[in-house]
């Protein structure tokens, strides 16, 4: 058996198109994406902060910063995890989301859990 990272943070991601609040004749395409954070480590941390890089097929980049995620800054024991949906607009049909939250564990360490690239995609425009 492996042995445990000390400060490990999972990150999972599921995406929905929003064709409601979407308008394609705008150049706007809405998506929600829910998270889930899962402390993998062997320390409570917590997120403090989060980075996005949000990429549309124009190569257009919005870099987004702020503290916590959805107005809270969640305290994860090891093994707990945290849901949460958010959303963002892109001007074309098909775009990316990478970034990562800014963690801080209860010895005092600070460290970064990597968000994995992700797809944005509204229906039919990916083959």
């Amino acid at each position: 058996m492996t042995e445990r990272k000390k400060y490990s943070i999972d990150v999972k991601v599921r995406t929905t198109y929003l064709p409601e609040q979407s308008d394609e004749a705008e150049s706007r395409y809405v998506f929600a994406y829910t998270i889930t954070i899962t402390n993998t480590g062997t320390v409570t941390a917590q997120l403090i902060s989060r980075h996005w890089i949000i990429t549309d097929a124009d190569s257009r980049v919005q870099e987004v910063r702020g503290l916590g995620v959805v107005g809270e800054q969640p305290v994860l024991r090891p093994d707990e995890r945290f849901e949460y949906t958010s959303g963002t607009a892109i001007a074309t049909p098909v775009g990316t989301m990478t970034g990562s939250y800014q963690m801080v564990a209860e010895d005092g360490v600070t460290f970064e859990a990597p968000i994995p690239e992700f797809i944005l995609s509204a229906p039919r425009a990916l083959h």
